[in-house]
């Protein structure tokens, strides 16, 4: 393989396609190669294009289709055009592989399956391609026969903006059938003239298709048609770089979702996964990351998994997100905490508490769970270890003349920065640590939730509700 070059359609708009196969979720490498395609697609002002390639009906289902859109619509990318399903193209596909037959670029071949088995093993081990003896005979016969390419001499080159330049010796593909006896097309068949008839310019997609890449050019040759430009990118590798599995997390998108990842964060992750621009990581802008974007940028190298980095991208992008827009997207996350609907109070004070939430979040569970304060309903359940700060000597006295310093100043400021200045003197006045007073009260008003600073949660929940925490405490700790 050689340097990698810059060469595109230039003289016809960009058309880039994603065409999974809807036999499950779409998992995130799946994700990320429709990603690549749609912003390489955006950043040339060209066409993303969607084809589901359900010709294998047996294990397409409608389920796994819509879970696919549904995938694609929750991450925020959707098709410029309507979109393909491979099955209704049948009739396109046989036209080709009868004008391949008519030229000669195929041949009918009437070996049985068994025999054409046998024909394999011994290619196989006399290291060679497989060749049908009914390649280079004119008799036809009144008998079932697929339709295979013939493979033509010499070699196959390709420029690929990931791989770089590739090439294979002919003689080492196997005349690959077209149409099967039965009359229906073959996958490799079908997603060239599908890509043909699409007007797809770029084809992204895994290197596992790379020697796939060397078998569709050549058909692109015998049919007459302009070779798109390719760009096979290397597949995700878990953290411990062997092939990604679902014990390393590949999930569904869906999944991703519920574990409270952002669609812009999640988008972010994957884009970067395998993609460079310099030093930069995060893209709280997508018109910057559009304009970034390049395939010369893709790393020709597998990438690795790596959570930390995604939960880091991901946390950037909840802290930039405008705090009514998030409130929205981890209400239910926060319903879920909340065992039901928030009250218009509750929302209130999660909204005003948004500022505090979000920097200690990495997504929108562990947001969720930094609110449950704001949510608890009253009289709180304080137990086990947590009750500990209100069962220590004092520990009651101490709030009972906090609680009555605190309703003193019924008129004066609910904020954080003149509370911490109250809980201040309040400490020094009696000559203790801030944490004598500091933890009973925590433990009073969050039941050991996690929280930040004690101003802060008593500013967020008002002064009634910390009145009334503190009161319950007391009456279930005086004993």
């Amino acid at each position: 393989m050689q340097a990698r070059k810059t060469f595109f359609h230039m003289n016809k708009p960009v058309v880039t396609r994603f065409a999974p196969s809807p036999t499950g979720y779409l998992h995130i490498g799946g994700a990320r190669t429709a990603l690549f395609n749609w912003y390489f697609a955006k950043k040339m002002g060209g066409q993303f294009r969607l084809r589901i390639e359900d010709t294998d009906r047996a294990r397409s289902t409608d389920d796994a289709t819509a879970a696919i859109l549904s995938g694609m619509a929750w991450l925020g990318m959707s098709a410029d055009a309507d979109i393909v399903y491979q099955s209704r193209n049948a009739d396109a596909h046989v036209a080709a592989a009868n004008a391949l037959l008519e030229s000669g670029a195929a041949y009918q071949c009437y070996a049985t399956a068994e025999e054409v088995d046998a024909l394999k093993a011994e290619a196989r081990e006399n290291n060679r391609a497989f060749r049908s003896p009914y390649r280079d005979q004119t008799e036809t016969k009144d008998a079932p026969f697929a339709v295979r390419f013939r493979v033509p001499n010499g070699e196959t080159k390709i420029e690929d903006h990931v791989q770089g330049e590739v090439t294979w010796q002919n003689d080492s593909f196997d005349d690959l059938v077209l149409l099967r006896a039965d009359g229906t097309p073959t996958y490799m068949l079908a997603v060239v003239v599908d890509d043909h008839d699409m007007g797809v310019t770029h084809v992204i997609r895994g290197d596992d298709h790379l020697i796939n890449a060397g078998r569709q050019t050549q058909l692109y040759q015998a049919l007459g048609w302009n070779v798109p430009d390719w760009a096979h990118v290397p597949l995700i590798h878990g953290p411990d770089g062997k092939k990604l599995s679902k014990r390393h997390g590949a999930l569904g998108v869906d999944a991703y979702a519920d574990l409270g990842y952002l669609p812009s964060g999640l988008r972010n992750y994957l884009v970067k996964l395998g993609w460079s621009f310099g030093d930069t990581e995060v893209f709280l802008n997508e018109d910057d990351l559009v304009h970034a974007f390049s395939l010369e940028g893709i790393n020709a190298s597998p990438a690795r998994l790596d959570f930390d980095k995604m939960d880091f991208i991901n946390a950037q992008h909840m802290t930039a997100t405008d705090d009514k827009v998030l409130l929205k997207a981890a209400l239910p996350f926060l319903e879920k905490v909340n065992n039901g609907p928030l009250s218009d109070q509750v929302s209130n004070r999660i909204f005003a508490g948004m500022p505090t939430l979000k920097p200690r979040a990495k997504t929108l569970v562990e947001l969720a769970d930094q609110a449950q304060y704001l949510m608890d309903i009253r009289p709180l359940e304080i137990t086990g270890k947590t009750a500990k700060p209100l069962k220590r000597d004092g520990a009651i006295d101490l709030l009972s003349a906090l609680t009555q310093t605190l309703k003193s100043r019924k008129d004066a400021p609910w904020t954080s920065e003149a509370l911490q200045a109250l809980l201040t003197d309040f400490a020094e006045q009696r000559e203790i640590g801030f944490g004598r007073v500091g933890q009973p009260v925590r433990t009073a008003l969050t039941g050991g939730s996690p929280s930040p600073d004690l101003s802060i949660v008593l500013a967020l929940l008002g002064q009634d509700e910390v009145l009334g925490r503190l009161e319950d405490a007391i009456a279930a700790f005086s004993a």
